[in-house]
């Protein structure tokens, strides 16, 4: 047995972790899909790695490998990060704020039920229109555009939708500055 390590015989350490659920949510896991829920709010998420294992008990959701090589863990922690964020979701919905920059031709945005409409951006005669992803919540409020949602990703993805909406591809933005844009990401200002 030269070259073999004694303690490396037998089965390999499991990599686990726990995520305790707080009092008022509840989670149901079925078909690969983990649904977190507290009051109104529910998020919904595929939860699907061949090496990785989710489990529902009680007010558990344990997240496991057999095996405890280093993308094992990493696919475990993506997936506990994941949980938590729909976890915090649920509890306090993640709130992203854009900011309407018009300088030359003042723009008016409204929203009409699950459309954003942007109308005489830099003068042009016809509405951009976007729609809005379901799970979303949109208002504006002045020159603020304000995006809520229980899911990150999805509060994530309307904001981005929003300033690529009006996006303005081969302008310098020190000079063309009007537009729409990110100024605070789930309480994170950007700079």
């Amino acid at each position: 047995m030269s070259g073999q390590n004694p303690e490396r015989k037998g089965k390999a350490k499991q990599m686990l972790a726990e995520v305790e659920l707080p009092q008022d949510v509840s989670a149901v896991l079925k078909d690969s899909i983990l649904s977190i829920k507290a009051g109104k709010e529910e998020v919904s998420r595929r939860l699907e790695m061949r090496k990785v294992h989710t489990t529902v008990v009680g007010n558990k959701i344990t997240v496991s490998t057999k095996r405890n090589t280093q993308k094992d863990k990493m696919m475990v922690n993506s997936v506990e990060a994941h949980v938590k964020a729909m976890i915090k979701g649920v509890q306090d919905p993640y709130k992203y704020t854009l900011k309407i920059c018009s300088g030359h031709f003042p723009i008016t945005v409204a929203v009409k039920v699950d459309k954003l409409e942007v109308k005489n951006f830099l003068g042009e005669k016809v509405s951009r229109v976007l729609g809005i992803k379901k799970g979303a919540a949109v208002k504006v409020e002045g020159d603020k555009i304000v995006v809520e949602s229980a899911s990150k990703e999805i509060a994530g993805q309307v904001s981005s939708d929003i300033e690529q909406l009006v996006r303005r591809p081969s302008f310098d933005t020190r000079i063309f500055q009007d537009g729409i844009y990110l100024i605070d990401k789930a309480g994170k200002g950007i700079k």
